[in-house]
């Protein structure tokens, strides 16, 4: 057995010890990449008497007192009054409405996590202005496929706003509404860490800043600097620190599209390399293959996911002088611009393991004292 051989038996070893994701097919575009949706639509037909539930349009709009608040009901046996583009139009679903007057200003959050059906929801100001909108946000077992969250919709004190149940091109069914006060998650980036430099997005934004194997530059890689540990303290010697800044905007056609952040390391030292990310917005973060890339091969080695107060850690086996591909982006984006803050570590240290899963700063800068 060669050398060569004996470094990959080390490699091997080290993916016992190291949770690995399942190499599966990832869409790492820019563009929404929730499976394509039915262009069926659903036919309904309104009822012509008997009881129905309240709340079909804006006069008898069931009323919320205070927040947090929650409730379940259907759509099923309602009118379709009203529609927002967000970003499909043409529904005709029916639809059930809530009204809410905040004492003060605030920012609220709308979830139709659990509803049964493709759900959209938006907020309708006391013209009947749309101030926030989303169609799709969750797509799993637990909340649904295709339901909709609104977040930190900002609202003034004294002023009814309509909160509007929807569907998708006529869906309809059962629904679970939970709208509360949404406080914004911070997070705060390492004074000295590498500002990743993304430059400020707007609608018709195009993304050629570390775009990887989206933008029109080919294997546009933003580089991982190690960096050099004079006095002991963070950040560590074999670690590079960056703030960063992802979110969404409109592209030229006007579909919702995301900045996905493409970023490349070689490897110190032959053990395991980990990747940590804390976001102020749900992110994706993957470990891409091939290496070297191709991207019209492109896929996911290892996958998390990372939040604010949850930082996602992969764990990579690597070898001295391999080189390692990264990705962060949001895991859905839709509605107006936003721009949101995450902090990134990638360290390159041997030891014997590291385990995939969610850590403090804390705990992460702990590994490497």
């Amino acid at each position: 057995m060669n050398e060569g051989d004996n470094m990959r038996k080390v490699i091997v070893m080290l993916m016992i010890v190291a949770i690995t994701g399942t190499a599966i097919a990832q869409d790492l575009g820019s563009s929404r990449d929730l499976p394509a949706k039915s262009m069926t639509e659903v036919q309904y037909t309104p009822p012509t008497g008997g009881n129905r539930q309240g709340g079909d349009d804006i006069y008898s709009a069931v009323p919320i007192y205070a927040l947090p608040y929650t409730n379940t009901g259907t759509t099923n046996g309602f009118l379709d009054d009203y529609d927002v583009a967000c970003p499909y139009t043409d529904s005709t679903s029916p639809d059930v409405v809530y009204s809410y007057t905040p004492a003060t200003n605030e920012a609220v959050s709308v979830d139709l996590c659990g509803s049964s059906y493709d759900t959209k929801a938006y907020i309708l100001d006391s013209a009947l202005t749309p101030i926030a909108c989303n169609d799709d946000f969750h797509y799993d077992d637990i909340c649904g496929y295709y339901t909709s969250l609104i977040e930190g919709a900002v609202l003034t004190g004294g002023e009814t706003y309509y909160i509007v149940v929807d569907g998708y091109f006529g869906d309809f069914g059962d629904y679970a509404i939970a709208i509360d006060s949404f406080i914004p998650c911070v997070v705060a980036c390492p004074a000295d860490a590498v500002p990743e430099g993304e430059p400020t997005m707007y609608d018709g934004y195009a993304d050629e800043y570390n775009s990887g194997c989206n933008g029109e530059l080919t294997n546009n890689f933003q580089v991982i600097n190690w960096i050099n540990d004079e006095d002991g303290l963070p950040p560590f010697e074999g670690c590079g620190w960056m703030c960063g800044k992802s979110g969404w905007h409109l592209n030229a056609s006007g579909s919702d599209e995301r900045d996905t952040d493409w970023f490349v390391a070689t490897a110190l030292t032959t053990g395991l390399m980990t990747f940590t990310v804390e976001s102020e917005y749900p992110c994706n973060i993957y470990q891409l293959i091939p290496s070297p890339m191709d991207c019209l091969a492109v896929d996911a080695s290892l996958v998390g996911v990372a939040d604010c107060g949850a930082p996602g850690t992969l764990s990579i086996p690597v070898i001295a002088g391999e080189v390692v591909y990264l990705w962060v982006g949001p895991t859905t984006y839709t509605g107006p611009v936003l721009e949101f803050n995450y902090s990134m570590t990638v360290c390159n240290h041997e030891f014997e393991s590291v385990s995939n899963e969610d850590m403090n700063w804390g705990q992460v800068k702990d590994l490497y004292k």
